[in-house]
């Protein structure tokens, strides 16, 4: 592809698309509030084109898209929402911000995403909605997921985060729900520093995103943002503006010009997280102690992060943290560990600020702790290998470094 080519050509692996032009455009303009067409606006439009929605909504972040796509579904005191036990601990707080109560649901011990039965387990009458995570760059099995929301009449999140054009059969996340969030923090697959992106084909959700993240503006649409239908009446003493309670969770101009730029290439930039990865699973390839995340047959992987299990501790009697030592020692960058699972985390498992905000007094139980055995066995042998490389050579040599930290540990 034309992207990588260039890579060869750009050893540092700056950016080349149109960040700079967008953001100098940004900066040079004397009046970009009331421009005709604003940057914004601009990304709204492409992002909902390239995912085939019908409305997108941008945010400052791609935790306050999690908290109005709650908003929308109608989350409030006394609802449960069901949630994955492994992912980011902001599915958890947007939850709590709601004033409702986190279920938490196991995950699959070869996709290390959410379990479609342990959702249908934890249903309950209280349940109000699902935020499905698409983990490590992996689309949940929405298929299942859905069929079970639809009988149970229960509203889905998709959190695509980390599986910006992930698929199904040739359907992108982000339309297999009732709603989705997108993130553009600096490590996503579109890295404009922070923002994020709400998608969705009902009117009804996009307008209730849009004023709750807008500070409750009533002029406010599906598809229409604050700046473009400004009423005359509007500069009027006598004017009322807001008839909705709402966060000031709007994007920026300059993270709107970042944003798009990095939209316009999004197809290579996930072409190349994808070819850092086959780079890792070549390494690990007659590896049986590091099993790699499945991706089963029609699912696309977009590859946020390269994830594998690490078993070398039973086969080998090499901790862990042995190994990542000794990948780190040979030249290695490093690598993550799986993220905590979310009811271990402090802030959920010393039970008083979950409890201030649920109330045991509802009769939820709040021991969460034994509830996703797979979650809690899995978690602490995740690495997770970083797949973001502006430079592809640079990747090979990781890939090559981990395969040669495989070969040390076979000699000994």
């Amino acid at each position: 592809m034309e992207y990588i080519n260039k890579l060869a050509e750009n050893p540092y692996g700056k950016h080349i698309g149109n960040e700079l032009k967008y953001v100098t455009d940004v900066l040079d303009s004397e009046n970009r509030e009331s421009r005709s067409n604003p940057y914004v606006g601009r990304l709204e439009d492409k992002f909902s084109k390239s995912i085939g929605a019908k409305y997108a909504i941008a945010h400052n972040s791609g935790t306050a898209t999690l908290h109005t796509c709650l908003a929308a579904a109608g989350v409030g005191p006394g609802d449960e929402v069901i949630s994955p036990a492994h992912t980011v601990i902001m599915c958890t707080f947007a939850i709590l911000h709601q004033n409702a109560t986190p279920v938490y649901a196991d995950i699959e011990p070869d996709t290390f995403n959410i379990d479609p039965d342990d959702i249908e387990r934890k249903i309950t009458k209280r349940t109000k909605a699902i935020i499905a995570v698409h983990m490590h760059g992996l689309p949940c099995d929405m298929t299942r997921i859905m069929n079970i929301a639809k009988k149970h009449n229960i509203v889905v999140i998709e959190d695509s985060a980390q599986c910006v054009m992930g698929s199904i059969n040739g359907k992108y996340t982000g339309l297999l729900g009732d709603m989705a969030s997108f993130s553009f923090e600096t490590k996503k697959h579109l890295s404009a520093g922070e923002g994020g992106m709400v998608i969705t084909n009902n009117k009804k959700y996009a307008t209730v995103v849009r004023k709750v993240g807008g500070l409750g503006y009533k002029t406010l649409a599906a598809d229409q943002a604050l700046r473009a239908i400004l009423p005359e009446e509007f500069q009027n003493p006598n004017y009322k503006r807001h008839d909705t309670v709402g966060w000031n969770y709007r994007m920026n101009e300059l993270t709107a010009a970042v944003a798009l730029a990095q939209l316009e290439r999004v197809k290579d930039l996930v072409s190349k997280r994808q070819k850092v990865a086959e780079f890792f699973l070549e390494a690990i390839n007659d590896c049986d102690w590091l099993i790699p995340q499945k991706s089963p047959k029609g699912f696309t992987n977009t590859y946020w992060t390269f994830t594998i299990l690490y078993f070398g501790d039973d086969r080998l009697s090499i901790s862990w943290q042995e190994f990542w030592m000794k990948y780190k020692e040979m030249g290695g960058d490093g690598f993550y560990g799986g993220l905590s699972v979310v009811y271990q985390e402090p802030v959920i498992s010393d039970g008083t600020y979950i409890d201030k905000i649920c109330g045991s007094s509802n009769g939820v139980n709040l021991v969460f702790e034994g509830t996703c055995p797979n979650a809690e066995s899995l978690q602490p042998r995740m690495m997770q290998f970083k797949t973001n490389y502006r430079n592809l050579n640079i990747a090979k040599v990781q890939a090559k470094i981990l395969e040669d930290t495989i070969d040390f540990f076979r000699k000994i």
